[in-house]
């Protein structure tokens, strides 16, 4: 399942900051920012790690994040 976020990641720099923990959460998950896009889109495919908390990772180091609907 693919979901997809608006972030406040604005640069390479936060995305660095974020990655340990992305990649702590799902190690074995596709992840990707589109820094280029107005919403700064975080895409998780994932099967095993809710929405909720890729929010809360995000929101804990100090940026906003909220799911996109469909």
């Amino acid at each position: 399942m693919i979901h997809v976020f608006k972030t406040s990641v604005i640069s390479e720099k936060q995305v660095r900051q974020v990655e340990p923990f992305l990649k702590t959460l799902m190690s074995n998950e596709e992840w990707n920012f589109d820094l280029e896009d107005c919403d700064k889109i975080l895409r998780v495919e994932t099967e095993k790690v809710a929405p909720e908390t890729v929010i809360t990772l995000l929101k804990s180091q100090g940026f906003e994040c909220s799911e996109l609907s469909e």
